[in-house]
């Protein structure tokens, strides 16, 4: 599958997570390009990623942005590196701390599916 061949993943409503891999240099990078950002490479490889992590930073959430999101006030945002070697934004459970190892689910967020981390049992 090309890089520019989009696999289903939470982006498009689908319980998955995707990231892409450069054949040239290894690279990973979790947002989708047309090209490696480490190299320049055309077209990194999509793959699933296991939904594995560790807390890099954690941040409560307590004024709604928006209106939608007003219900859920306070949520937890993180930052995880996962298990596959990139860095993602996402929800999470409260009292997740930095160190944390977790697992991905998905829930629906202010009428839109996200990842959401739990700690690891």
């Amino acid at each position: 599958m090309s890089g520019n061949e989009r696999i289903g993943d939470w982006t498009r409503g689908e319980e998955a997570i995707t990231y892409q891999c450069c054949g040239s240099c290894g690279a990973v990078q979790y947002f989708h390009r047309a090209f490696c950002a480490a190299c320049g490479a055309a077209d990194p490889r999509q793959q699933r990623a296991s939904g594995k992590g560790r807390v890099y930073a954690t941040s409560l959430v307590c004024r709604a942005a928006t209106p939608e999101t007003r219900a859920h006030v306070p949520y937890n945002i993180l930052l995880v590196d996962c298990a596959e070697g990139f860095r993602m934004m996402a929800h999470g459970e409260a009292g997740l701390v930095i160190g944390d190892e977790v697992d991905a689910s998905f829930k629906s967020f202010a009428g839109k599916l996200v990842p959401f981390f739990t700690k690891k049992a």
